[in-house]
């Protein structure tokens, strides 16, 4: 079963500051409820509930990763401004991208209207919610600058509960997930390796 949002935040939190204090420390303070709403009226669709709650927990992580392998939380202000991004980038192939395609394909298109991205790399890739109305509602993808959207069938990425669930699941356990194992890097900050 996997935990809430805010029991993974709380269990990745009391992990991070025993063995990561300063990624522990990176950690923004709560996203304000009016930023939140700039937000979704910048992206015209509410964000996922999921989400919400872990922004009202800590508005993203700054230049710090904390989910496998590499991904860095955004700020609400971040996600506002990287959705208006792809969708000008991807303006042109958004109309066929938003008719066609199978949904439930492991690759997508490059961008929709329907993504809310939520982490980077910090290279120009981001991890996004899909918020498509179909079966596999809520699924985390990688939208990859060079190489379109990918949707790996691994457990962890079916929702941002699932991927908490099993961020801090690692965190506790120090096993690998998916091929990502955390250590903690001089004992201060937290790293993946890629198995």
């Amino acid at each position: 079963m996997t935990s809430s949002v805010s029991e993974s935040r709380a269990r990745i939190e009391t992990w991070l500051a025993r063995e990561a204090p300063r990624t522990f420390a990176a950690l923004e303070l709560p996203a304000q409820h009016l930023d939140i709403a700039a937000a979704e009226e910048i992206i015209g669709q509410p964000l996922p509930a999921a989400l919400v709650e872990s922004l009202l927990r800590h508005n993203g992580t700054g230049d710090d990763v904390l989910l496998p392998p590499f991904w860095r939380l955004l700020n609400v202000h971040l996600i506002g401004s990287d959705w208006q991004l792809g969708m000008q980038i991807y303006r042109d192939e958004l109309e066929s991208a938003e008719e066609e395609g199978d949904p439930d394909d492991d690759f997508g298109p490059w961008w929709h209207s329907h993504w809310i991205p939520f982490a980077t790399d910090g290279g120009g890739d981001t991890l996004i919610v899909d918020q498509r109305p179909y079966h596999r509602h809520g699924r985390i993808g990688e939208a990859d600058h060079e190489q379109g959207t990918h949707f790996s069938p691994h457990p962890m990425w079916a929702s941002l509960p699932a991927l908490l669930d099993a961020t801090a699941t690692a965190l506790e356990t120090g096993e690998a997930v998916d091929g990502y194992l955390p250590v903690a890097v001089d004992e201060t900050e937290l790293d993946w390796e890629i198995i």
